[in-house]
């Protein structure tokens, strides 16, 4: 069984040591109810102030990084950091995996900026990652990363068995039918963190098991948050169990007809997806 705590509020802007402390505070409470790990909403230690310099991003041994790495060998709980953390030229919009011994395992840098909007002054991830962490296979996706099935597609091809979204952002309900539909295509675990607010909230996860061995169907909602409620919560993944459905069902990566798919890597866009300055 993997145990995840979820954590649905909005932490503020360039209070990094306040924000370390609330972290710190919820990892307690996750341990004490034995989670795995704690999921954080986006930016959750610096804040989602898009304003912010390179100089000000968060370097990967920054102190506020080595308490949450502490924190977890401490406690013995996986934690899903973020921030944002300095780039080669611009920050990056990041996540670090950190397992239940304090170790860093992977930092993944969100690849799909929202560059119609102030994330324009981001740099941009390179490629989806994936990590092994106490034996769970976990990828990670970053809020627009998911308006694209491509981005959990290719987290399940590299191994994710679970993929969590750190979010922040509105209008939720085809977000979270969204995220429903990404856990049954790739069958994997799906679960997002997103501040609590109007028309915000709805911290949610998904099985991907949408069916039992009868093929009657069952509800693979795991957790639905309403909009407002602060606070932490929690979602079961029975393990042994995704694994013996990925292993006998007919989605994910089993009878795909890749050769049908090279417009997938066509750069080019047309009416009507043009934008302005894009």
């Amino acid at each position: 069984m993997f145990k995840l705590a979820i954590l649905q509020m909005r932490s503020e802007n360039r209070a990094y040591d306040k924000n370390t402390k609330t972290i710190i505070d919820y990892m307690i409470n996750a341990s004490e109810n034995n989670a795995d790990m704690l999921l954080l909403p986006e930016c959750f230690i610096t804040g989602y102030d898009l304003s912010i310099s390179n100089d000000h991003a968060l370097s990967d041994d920054d102190s506020h990084i080595k308490k949450l790495c502490d924190a977890a060998r401490k406690l013995e709980i996986g934690l899903v950091a973020t921030a944002l953390t300095k780039g080669k030229a611009k920050p990056q919009n990041s996540a670090l995996v950190i397992n239940k011994n304090g170790e860093i395992l992977m930092k993944y840098s969100k690849v799909h900026t929202c560059d119609f909007a102030d994330e324009k002054a981001l740099e941009s991830g390179k490629e989806f990652k994936v990590c092994d962490c106490d034996g769970v296979k976990i990828g990670i996706m970053i809020c627009y990363d998911k308006e694209y099935p491509e981005s959990a597609r290719v987290l399940m091809l590299k191994g994710a068995e679970i993929i969590l979204v750190p979010n922040d952002c509105g209008s939720m309900k085809p977000r979270v039918q969204a995220l429903s539909t990404r856990a049954y295509e790739n069958m994997c675990g799906v679960a997002m963190a997103n501040p609590n607010g109007f028309n915000a909230g709805n911290s949610c996860a998904f099985s991907p098991i949408c069916w039992d061995k009868n093929g009657i169907c069952v509800d693979n909602t795991l957790l639905l948050v309403d909009d407002e409620t602060e606070g932490l919560f929690y979602a079961e993944f029975d393990m042994d169990k995704i694994i013996y459905y990925r292993e006998h069902e007919m989605m994910g990566n089993t009878f795909r007809k890749v050769y049908a798919y090279n417009e997938l890597l066509n750069a080019k866009v047309e009416y009507p997806f043009i934008r302005k300055g894009k």
